[in-house]
């Protein structure tokens, strides 16, 4: 039996050409669209697989408008056998939620479901750089009832078994799974080939076939905006808080890191601020007020462990729910659900750190984290406790976990979200207010935008990006519940397997509790691997400071470090006392991940690079001139103004 590979490929309008309309959302319509950089990994992915499968069949499939025609018909010449556009009017303004449906459905009508007779897999990109969320491959996934992996670097098809290495923090897994399955790609593997003339007069002949809703069998109920269970209430733009950049000026590289010294010294640039009158709003119209919950009550959040640990952002998560509960009052109490094997003695953390009740499921086939039987546990206790609100970590487990659940519960899900609030929604069509009603809010379109998202289905389920909320301060005096669940589990949840779980000495927990972290882009990579980004953080080490070495996206896709060490958007997000950037541009999805960070000291040697726009302190220069300068002061005992510990 032949195997056959879908790709899963979405079109994406730039940020740069995306404005905002009238009524304060986005408008793509006038923006040129690329493949997605991610999708792109999982076509090349797809076409590997196919190298070592000759007899195995590439399918491409995509959603949205008819001229998303292109991109499908570049994926065939560059090796794919077929192509599949679902495009509809009335799937416009879907979330991920309808997103995942109606291509899951498409790919049910075309034959592909879990008592599949022929073997298939389904590869896609992790995520895409217009939502930047990761949830559509896992919603894909729970709709077709099929097992999958996520931030997959490497697959390969080993007797009619899948196995890859699948990224996670500090480290990487070894995961073997049955067909049919799901994969999704992070751009660090293979990057995707051009096309040859051969494809290319393929493409132009062959034909793609289009379906509507209709065709496939989907109904109106769950698409487009109307059939999501979230909605964008509105967007902002994100403009940065910083004064402008205080550079160093000098002819040589000593000069120029001395003057370095001088600004840190004499202080930052201040930042003039203009009171601005407060825009009248439209009149809050004297509506009914509708309370949507049906019931729902409470918080639930993740306690994920790693190591036997609890992680640092299952701790921070507990901030904004404790927050969420005394807003929302009533003697709301946030639920902690812990899972693992023999894990119950850390209980008593999560109640020190806000946790009133901690729900213990231990089982020794859950010593280690599967999305399956943990996505099963959460619908069961879901059922049981009927929280209003459910909060994850926005991990790489908590960004496949969470979508997973909200198929399994109708509801849609907020990706890696940097504030939450409880507010109100105005739906003036209906006359009616609905409140209270979590907002979850969230940068999006390249970290150029903040998105207020609104669910409407409970529990409301959002992710938390890791960094952005403070560990609460533990009163181990702090009393609490901890309960038992036993979940049923069936065999067909454990047909994932990890065969190897490796975690490295990968600086993860430090670099959030480090006081200067310095970070270095790909072309310090391409200069020496990043070792002077490490010989700098070495030297504020053997000064007694608490120091730790990360990276850019663009440099741990190259291979120069490790995930767990990556700054930004689709990384972490620090806050260390002093930042320190070394040949770092400055994309906007890097200055996500450290623009709360106290100082920032950037060095690039573009004067126009966009980092400087996100510094305090700036030295045009090269890497290899500008560091060595920096490791000698600090070995003379210069700490850019922390104290030794």
């Amino acid at each position: 039996m032949a195997l056959t590979i879908i790709s899963l490929m979405k079109q994406v309008p730039l940020p740069s050409e995306m404005r905002m309309g009238e009524d304060g959302l986005m408008d793509r319509t006038k923006a040129k669209s690329i493949i997605n950089v991610d999708c792109s990994f999982a076509l090349e992915a797809g076409l590997q697989l196919k190298n070592e499968n000759p007899d195995a069949k590439l399918i491409v499939c995509s959603m949205g408008p008819p001229s998303f025609e292109a991109s499908l018909k570049k994926a065939i010449s560059m090796g794919y056998d077929e192509a599949y556009l679902l495009s509809d009017r009335r799937l416009g303004g879907s979330d991920t939620y309808a997103t995942g449906l109606a291509i899951a459905t498409m790919l049910k009508h075309l034959g592909f479901n879990k008592d599949a007779k022929e073997p298939f897999m389904i590869v896609a990109g992790r995520q895409t750089s217009d939502g930047d969320t990761a949830h559509v491959p896992s919603q894909v996934a729970e709709n077709m009832e099929i097992p999958q992996a996520t931030f997959i670097e490497t697959a390969e098809f080993k007797e009619g078994n899948i196995v890859a290495k699948r990224i996670i923090e500090g480290g990487y897994q070894m995961m073997q799974l049955p067909l049919p399955c799901m994969l999704s790609l992070t751009p660090t593997g293979i990057p995707p080939r051009r096309p040859t003339l051969k494809g290319a007069i393929k493409a132009r002949e062959s034909q793609i076939t289009i379906f509507n809703i209709d065709d496939v069998g989907l109904t109106n109920e769950k698409i487009g905006l109307s059939g999501s269970p979230t909605i964008v209430a509105k967007v902002q733009n994100i403009v940065s808080e910083r004064a402008p950049v205080m550079m160093s000026r000098g002819d040589k590289e000593r000069e120029l890191v001395e003057n370095l010294i001088a600004n840190l010294k004499s202080g930052k640039n201040a930042l003039e601020t203009v009171t601005k009158k407060e825009k009248k709003g439209r009149k809050r119209p004297d509506y009914e007020v509708t309370d949507f919950r049906d019931g729902a009550k409470g918080i639930l959040t993740w306690a994920e462990v790693a190591g036997k640990k609890l992680t640092r952002p299952s701790l921070e998560l507990l901030t904004p729910a404790r927050e969420l509960a005394e807003k929302l009052g009533n003697d709301t109490k946030v639920t902690t659900l812990l899972i693992g094997h023999k894990v119950k003695d850390l209980a008593q953390t999560l109640i020190a750190h806000g946790s009133d009740t901690v729900i213990v499921v231990e089982d020794k086939r859950l010593k280690e984290y599967r999305v399956l039987p943990f996505a099963s546990t959460f619908e069961q206790v879901i059922k049981k406790i009927n929280p209003e609100i459910a909060l994850f970590s926005a991990s790489t487990a908590g960004r496949e976990l969470a979508p997973r659940i909200g198929v399994k519960t109708h509801g849609g899900v907020t990706a890696d979200c940097t504030a939450l609030d409880i507010g109100e929604h105005i739906d003036r069509k209906k006359k009616t207010i609905f409140s209270p009603i979590l907002e979850s809010k969230r940068p999006t379109y390249g970290e150029s935008k903040l998105a207020t998202i609104l669910g409407f289905v409970c529990p409301q389920i959002s992710t938390a990006r890791a960094g952005t909320f403070e560990v609460p301060t533990p009163n181990e005096k702090r009393e609490g519940v901890v309960k038992t669940f036993k979940p049923t589990l069936k065999d067909k949840d454990f047909t994932v397997e990890i065969v190897e779980t490796v975690r490295g000495k990968s600086g993860l927990q430090n670099l959030f509790e480090a006081d200067i972290i310095v970070a270095g882009g790909r072309p310090a990579g391409e200069v020496d691997g990043l070792n002077l980004i490490q010989e700098l953080t070495q030297a504020l080490k053997d000064q007694g400071i608490n120091a730790e070495w990360a990276a850019s996206r663009p440099a741990v896709d190259s291979g120069y470090a490790e995930y767990a060490r990556q700054i930004g958007q689709t990384g972490k997000t620090v806050r260390p006392k002093v930042y320190i950037s070394a040949a770092i541009s400055g994309a906007i999805q890097h200055i996500a991940g450290m623009k709360e960070s106290d100082t920032i000291v950037s060095i690039d040697s573009n004067p126009k690079a966009s980092i400087f726009q996100n510094a305090d302190f700036g030295i045009v220069g090269t890497y290899q001139d500008v560091i060595p300068e920096l490791i000698e002061q600090v070995k003379g005992g210069f700490t850019f103004g922390i104290k030794q510990k």
